[in-house]
């Protein structure tokens, strides 16, 4: 049983693995590279990919969709594209190393970055991103859901406040991306970086980049972009100057079908399911004598992803007896995000998270539940 879908998402819809290995059999040519039919057929299925995701995202111009390995690329591409030494960014305590290592990186370059705590559920309060802003703040940087414990943070209000202050918003959107909807102009996003293995149920290797008209980006790696060949300089044009060598044609491919699976099924249906399947969880976990479920109370506040710790059970070792004894997939530890434990009070131990997925049943969670009783009975006794 997979309940690790936080971390990539399985199993994928048939039909993603179906256009994989159609794109690569039928297709094979590399978009841009030729002028050739196998070329011009990359090219195609590269821009009708492209119009998907802005379409779920609500992007009226495709061209400022930059397809990227994953959302860590993605980050890096907004972090380093946009700030340069004297800027301050301001971001929370509820972030994943995908970017708090870009920020301690461009901290040491000269980058002022400022961490404000979250409260003990994992929510940021606007208020104090308000107080953290100083007079050369040029982005507020904040993930849409914690990878640790499903909090969802205030987008709309901290949107309105990046406005009213003329700075940069970038969301990291890889645990909300195909859960919860984002339109990029109503929140006013001007970077969102999501990965496309997960909620948009696309392979590994896939993700993306929306850049707002308005932001300029300075591209962070040089290369082939099958245009503006002629030229030393690396193009800026949107998006061929900032996805420099062959891309990841069949796993771009897999994304649209991924994309195609949501909006065929309902993504208000997709997370209804979760959510149901999240709930389930929890009821049972609290009936566990020496459970603590970590993150916000209200399950409205809380999306994809479920963490709990057992008095006196180490979170790695009760992993490793639902993967050895069960055959069930959790992931147990700090998950890469030190500064959500801190926050939450779990750190260094970490937690056992569980991401249930859309092939996920209520049947798959009562058999978690009761499994994780059988691991306790061993240590109980």
């Amino acid at each position: 049983m997979y309940l690790d879908n936080a971390a990539t998402t399985y199993p994928k819809p048939e039909a993603v693995y179906e256009r994989v290995l159609h794109t690569m059999r039928e297709i094979g040519g590399s978009p841009g590279r030729g002028g050739h039919r196998r070329s011009l057929a990359g090219a195609r299925l590269l821009f009708q990919a492209r119009e998907a995701v802005a379409e779920l995202f609500s992007i009226s111009d495709s061209s400022r969709v930059i397809f990227t390995q994953n959302a860590t690329g993605a980050l890096n591409l907004a972090l380093h594209g946009t700030l340069v030494a004297g800027d301050h960014v301001i971001t929370t305590s509820m972030e994943h190393n995908s970017l708090l290592r870009p920020l301690y990186a461009l901290r040491e370059a000269g980058v002022e970055v400022t961490i404000v705590s979250a409260t003990a559920d994992g929510i940021v309060p606007v208020a104090e991103i308000k107080r953290a802003v100083r007079p050369h703040t040029r982005m507020i940087a904040v993930s849409h859901v914690s990878n640790v414990c499903g909090a969802i943070q205030p987008l709309a209000e901290l949107a309105a406040l990046s406005r009213s202050l003329g700075t940069l918003f970038l969301v990291d959107g890889a645990q909300s991306a195909g859960y919860l909807p984002i339109d990029v102009d109503r929140m006013a996003i001007d970077l969102l970086a999501v990965p496309g293995h997960k909620g948009l149920l696309g392979p590994a290797g896939t993700g993306f980049l929306y850049v707002a008209p308005h932001v300029s980006l300075t591209p962070i790696l040089q290369g082939g972009t099958g245009t503006h060949s002629a030229e030393e300089g690396q193009p800026l044009v949107m998006p061929d100057g900032f996805e420099a060598g062959t891309q990841n044609l069949p796993g771009v491919a897999g994304l649209h079908a991924g994309i195609d699976f949501i909006k065929s099924t309902g993504m208000s249906v997709i997370h209804d399911h979760g959510q149901a399947l999240i709930g389930q969880a929890a009821e049972a976990l609290a009936g566990i004598p020496g459970v603590t479920i970590h993150g916000p109370s209200d399950p409205a506040a809380r999306c994809s992803v479920l963490s709990f710790t057992i008095a006196g059970v180490d979170s790695s070792w009760l992993a490793t007896e639902l993967d050895h004894g069960f055959d069930i997939a959790v992931r147990a530890g700090l998950h890469c995000a030190p500064l959500a434990h801190r926050t939450l009070g779990t750190f260094p131990a970490g937690t056992v998270r569980i991401s249930p997925g859309w092939s996920t049943t209520s049947e798959d969670i009562a058999f978690f539940s009761n499994a994780v009783v059988q691991c306790l009975a061993t240590v109980r006794k």
